[in-house]
């Protein structure tokens, strides 16, 4: 099923901070991913539907050639437009130049990886919105595999299913399970439009204790 792409352009227009409030205000308190989890650029910004890979070690080089990357392949083949594609935990580098340029090409719109990453300077000139642990030049042939594709996953200590939804900026990444994504969306739009009004009336002298009395928000 194609993804929403309109929906996911009102996601685009929010900041992580203000959705994760809003999740808070939900009841869902652990969707920020852990803090290690950061862009490769601070401009780089990603909106879209989680396509997620469970990823597992490997110890060794499969001696049949037709083996190798088959799980990333598969996976990065398959991704479509709006598409964010999400790898659990491993010691390697998931991502790297070739599989962003195949990624873009298919309108995904970025990755999160609790991983590594490499051709990072490739990957920020191509300002492909790259979410990793950390850079690392090892390959992942012989030490990482994808075991599966579009299944539950936990990445960076908050569990992603196919379908949620992820938003993530300088500030971190927060993912909003799709039975609750709309809800969410429209409580951070009339927050965001909440903190406008409040921004503006600090500017104008307003003290920090009154905003927060007039407003209730901070």
């Amino acid at each position: 099923m194609p993804n929403d792409l309109a929906f996911i352009d009102r996601l685009a227009a929010l900041h992580p901070a203000v959705v994760s409030d809003c999740l808070d205000q939900l009841g869902l308190r652990h969707q920020v991913m852990a803090p290690g989890i950061r862009p490769l650029a601070a401009g780089m910004r990603l909106a879209g539907a989680a396509a997620t890979v469970r990823v597992v070690a490997e110890d060794g080089i499969p001696e049949d050639r037709s083996q190798w990357h088959r799980g990333t392949i598969a996976a990065v083949d398959a991704l479509q437009e709006g598409d964010v594609l999400v790898a659990s935990h491993c010691d390697a580098a998931f991502w790297g130049e070739l599989l962003a340029t195949a990624a873009r090409l298919r309108g995904a719109r970025g990755v999160v990886a609790d991983a590594y990453a490499r051709d990072t300077l490739a990957l920020i000139d191509m300002d492909f919105a790259t979410f990793a642990r950390g850079i690392n030049c090892a390959d992942a042939l012989g030490r990482i595999r994808v075991e599966a594709a579009g299944v539950p996953i936990e990445c960076a200590g908050v569990e992603v299913n196919p379908g949620d939804y992820l938003l993530g900026d300088h500030d971190g990444v927060v993912v909003l399970p799709a039975a609750t994504a709309a809800q969410a969306v429209t409580l951070a739009e009339q927050k965001m439009a909440g903190e406008n009004t409040v921004r503006d009336a600090l500017a104008e002298g307003l003290s920090l204790a009154e905003a927060f009395s007039k407003f209730g928000l901070l």
